[in-house]
């Protein structure tokens, strides 16, 4: 109960800094965001995007990868189904675990402590069984992400770098991390220009109006601040 008293005070504190009904510049709510009060790691810095989407249509959907060029400022711990050649790839890219069968077991069996999951095309026999455990987590491979490839050492480099999936919710958001609150302003909005930019080139050919409706950046522990971004 302590814990939750310090950090409804610390946040209460934070949310009377930003004002929610301004709209701010990416660079202003990016500063406001770094000097708010915030707890003793170092948080991530979120952005999260309404769009302008039917979310029970499946031609509206949006889901992608994205690589952001200052990184993400964390280890990222990426998983692979491969076999043979490609194994050996991705062992030699850094993946954390590789695996086929033995792999799907394990994951079946209830062991979730990875970030990305990574997967040859003819490795979908194994993945397509873990539909139920994956695809609640937002890790099911999909080649719209670049997740199932042939070319799974690449993937894993890209991974690893800071290249990060997204896909619209049930209520047609998209939430995505574009670095830490440690990054420097520049290096932050370097990030979120790329994911936005990236999402705007995503816009399915059957949404008519308003793509990008709002745009709203926060840290995790902390208040979200609208920005101007036309969409």
């Amino acid at each position: 109960m302590s814990t939750m008293t310090k950090r409804s005070k610390r946040y209460r504190e934070a949310a009377a800094r930003v004002d929610g009904t301004q709209i701010y510049s990416a660079q202003e709510a990016l500063e406001i965001l770094k000097s708010l009060p915030g707890p003793k790691f170092d948080e991530t810095v979120e952005v999260a995007v309404r769009l302008g989407i039917d979310p029970r249509k499946s031609d509206q959907l949006v889901r992608g990868a994205v690589s952001l060029p200052k990184g993400l400022g964390k280890k990222v711990t990426v998983v692979v189904f491969a076999e043979g050649d490609k194994a050996e790839a991705a062992k030699a890219a850094g993946a954390d675990e590789v695996g086929s069968e033995d792999l799907y077991e394990k994951i079946n069996g209830g062991w979730m402590d990875f970030d990305v999951v990574i997967a040859s095309p003819d490795m979908m026999k194994h993945v397509g069984k873990l539909g139920k455990v994956l695809g609640p987590q937002g890790k099911m491979p999909s080649p719209k992400s670049g997740t199932v490839t042939p070319d799974v050492g690449q993937a894993v480099t890209d991974f690893k770098a800071g290249k990060v999936e997204f896909r619209t919710d049930a209520g047609g958001n998209v939430h995505a991390p574009v670095g830490k609150r440690s990054f420097s302003t520049e290096d932050l909005l370097t990030n979120l220009n790329a994911f936005l930019n990236h999402l705007m080139g995503m816009r399915p050919p059957a949404v008519k109006g308003i793509y990008i409706r709002r745009v709203s950046v926060s840290t995790t522990m902390g208040p979200g601040a609208y920005i101007d971004f036309g969409g």
